[in-house]
């Protein structure tokens, strides 16, 4: 291909670079070293996620110096810009966990407005961070232009006492060295060795879940979300990425015609396989609302509740994204849910090719002991599991992989905000059979939904993960695990029940039949109501407060836009 293969008439770049009218433009562009020829060729935007606030982020820019050379060498011109991240690891068990979803949306908007107001033709999009990933997909779903989404890599796994770890370990850790199981020692040397390179957390948490959705949904070249960040075969991955955007130009293939329902379904159907995060089923339903599908939490947990677990990862499992890698990637999984019956082989991809096209020549590896094949899987059911009840009228969301008792019933003790919780873990101020409970952390009432890693972590590693649960209106990390139930809705701040709880009222959870109820009188939560006032919440200004104004219920996606379906004109058209 070359700048003679595509028409700049019907391109939204037009309108920066053609015509007597645009020739101050143009100047701008030759102060930038370009030739006359690529001022003329299709603009693509090649946007990362690269910052130094954490190692998920650190190898991006190399990666994406590597897609503009294929972009380039494809006959587009390459525009690279840069956008926000907040890393959950560091934002994690403190009041700077309340930007970490607000990110999500400033990302998405951030790429918008860039590709916006210099008339991009294409996006090549690299992404390490939980919220990047969606928040990059987003944007593409948004604006509709061709588009390759590429993954940044996990991290190498780390070791302590002959053994694999991740930062999990080191959270547990935490509640390890409060019960007096780990000495100060003991922690530091796991804190120093459990994150030894660039790359997102390695096991099947929310960047590697949502990687893998990236694949699944077919936006991004299979096999590309399996390389660790710093494996030079990334850089392939990536040439190949810009390669791939410009050939999606030139047939006009769009990423709403890859990302149709079925395509979300089957985005869905490898969250629950790989027992992934449960902010997926947050995730899912934002994405879909950029195109216009009703795709909400119980969509989401409908296909979660038939969907096989089929994937021994951390944290319910043994293993971590490298393992994965090593056995073949992503194509195996997708590979043995195809062979099951579970896939919707017949979805369009970035390739240009369906999933199946895809998979053809994949052969699904039996020499190991990761994916397991869905007629014999880990359990018949998915690794993430939706909840509904007279607790949560509007779903709730729990992890089932790695869990032994899938019922827990017991008395309420209430928290009106993380931290209140997290002290009460740490000095150990909480009873076995207790139903822990976070409120007042939801999109609106925290705001920004925060996760509770620092909590569900430090009561694992005291021992007591599965002796008490723990529901929050607010949100999980992908590496919580024990009977720990988010997105409650309606969360507190709107009035939802699980505000109107009071210490002692008995909680009932069953994962199996799906249900969350507080068995209290509906005559007694009306009472309840009528007195019930919501706290004062300091943050009155700024970025959270916009949020908080704007977002919607955790169901549909906790979003700040009326979305797809109220779209005129899309941007891709102008």
């Amino acid at each position: 291909m070359d700048a003679k293969t595509f028409d700049k008439s019907k391109l939204p770049s037009r309108h920066v670079t053609e015509g007597p009218s645009r020739a101050p433009h143009r100047s701008y562009y030759y102060a930038m070293g370009l030739t006359e020829e690529e001022i003329h060729r299709p603009f693509v935007g090649v946007a990362s996620c690269w910052n130094e606030a954490a190692p998920c982020n650190i190898s991006l820019m190399r990666q994406a110096q590597v897609a503009k050379l294929g972009v380039q060498s494809a006959g587009g011109t390459p525009r690279e810009f840069c956008t926000i991240t907040v890393t959950d690891g560091i934002a994690m068990g403190h009041q700077g966990m309340k930007s970490s979803l607000v990110s999500r949306e400033v990302i998405a908007d951030s790429i918008e407005l860039t590709m916006r107001g210099h008339c991009y033709d294409a996006l090549v999009g690299v992404a390490g961070c939980d919220k990047s990933l969606p928040g990059m997909m987003m944007a593409m779903l948004r604006l509709n232009v061709p588009s390759v989404f590429m993954y940044g890599g996990s991290i190498l796994p780390g070791r302590h006492k002959g053994r694999d770890v991740t930062v999990q370990d080191v959270f547990e850790g935490v509640g390890m060295h409060s019960a007096g199981k780990m000495s100060d020692e003991e922690l530091h040397e796991l804190e120093c060795g459990a994150c030894p390179s660039a790359g997102s957390c390695g096991g099947q948490f929310t960047a590697n879940t949502m990687a893998c959705v990236s694949e699944a949904i077919g936006l991004a070249l299979p096999g590309s979300a399996g390389a660790p960040a710093p494996y030079e075969s990334r850089d392939e991955y990536a040439r190949a990425s810009g390669e791939a955007v410009m050939k999606l130009l030139a047939l006009g293939l769009r990423p709403r015609d890859i990302c149709t329902r079925e395509a979300f379904e089957n985005a869905a159907i490898i969250v629950a396989a790989t027992g992934g995060s449960t902010n997926g089923a947050l995730h899912l339903p934002a994405m879909a609302h950029e195109c216009g599908i009703e795709f909400d939490l119980f969509d989401v947990a409908e296909i979660f509740k038939r969907t096989p677990y089929i994937a021994d990862l951390k944290p319910g499992g043994k293993y971590i994204a490298k393992d994965v890698f090593d056995i073949g990637g992503v194509p195996q999984i997708l590979k043995a849910l195809l062979e099951g019956g579970v896939l919707h082989g017949d979805c369009m991809t970035v390739t240009g090719k369906t999933m199946a096209e895809n998979l053809s020549s994949v052969k699904f590896n039996t020499e190991q002991k990761i994916i397991y094949p869905v007629s014999n899987p880990i359990s018949p059911t998915g690794g993430v599991i939706g909840l509904k009840g007279t607790l949560a009228p509007d779903g709730a969301i729990v992890k089932v992989a790695g869990l032994k008792n899938l019922q827990f019933r017991g008395p309420a003790r209430c928290f009106d905000c993380e931290e209140d919780a997290f002290h009460a873990v740490e000095t150990r101020n909480y009873k076995d059979g207790e139903v822990l409970v976070i409120r007042y952390e939801g999109p609106k009432g925290g705001p920004g939904m925060r996760e509770m890693l620092s909590t569900t972590a430090a009561l694992y590693g005291q021992g007591s993960g599965d002796k008490v649960a723990l529901i929050t209106d607010g949100r999980f990390s992908g590496a919580t695990r024990g009977f720990c139930v988010g997105h409650v809705g309606p969360e507190a701040a709107v009035g939802g029940p699980i505000g109107l709880i009071q210490d002692g009222d008995i909680i009932s959870l069953d994962a199996v039949k799906g249900i969350i109820d507080l068995e209290v009188d509906e005559s007694e939560l009306e009472r309840r109501r009528k007195s019930w006032t919501l706290p004062p919440n300091m943050y009155q200004s700024g970025a959270l407060r916009k949020f908080a104004d704007q977002v919607g219920p955790a169901r549909y996606g906790a979003v700040t836009h009326a979305g797809g379906k109220a779209e005129i004109l899309c941007y891709a058209d102008i």
